[in-house]
């Protein structure tokens, strides 16, 4: 019973995710690749019908398939990725007054974005 309801949760939070990566397409205060990266990894652990219908649509394939086959991403896709994060970690650096918080909160947006750069290839554009 306990492994069915997490697959459901799984399924229902896919879902979420699959909405908020189609909503990113014309909001730019959402990023669309994290969303749909989050959405395969929920299919994955859901549902493998779900997985497999989600990896044959146009979003999977214009938005994700060059990453998951080359490691690669575009340049606007990494800082649509990265921006929003950033604003987002900016949020408690600026609430919180504890001096060891916000070296951790620098610490940890100078890693995503070493991260993106060293370990992520940038191609000029996404492949079809």
């Amino acid at each position: 019973m306990h492994k069915k309801l997490m697959k459901t949760i799984f399924i229902i939070l896919g879902f979420i995710s699959l909405a908020l990566g189609i909503a990113g397409i014309v909001l730019p205060i959402l990023p669309t690749t994290p969303f749909f990266i989050l959405t395969v990894f929920c299919f994955t652990h859901g549902s493998e019908k779900f997985h497999n219908w989600f990896i044959s649509t146009k979003l999977y394939k214009k938005y994700l398939q060059s990453f998951v086959t080359s490691r690669a991403l575009t340049l606007k896709t990494k800082l649509s990725i990265l921006i929003p994060a950033s604003i987002m970690l900016l949020i408690p650096f600026v609430i919180v007054d504890k001096i060891y918080m916000r070296v951790f909160i620098i610490l940890l947006i100078g890693y995503k974005y070493f991260y993106f750069f060293k370990f992520i290839k940038t191609i000029q554009k996404n492949v079809k």
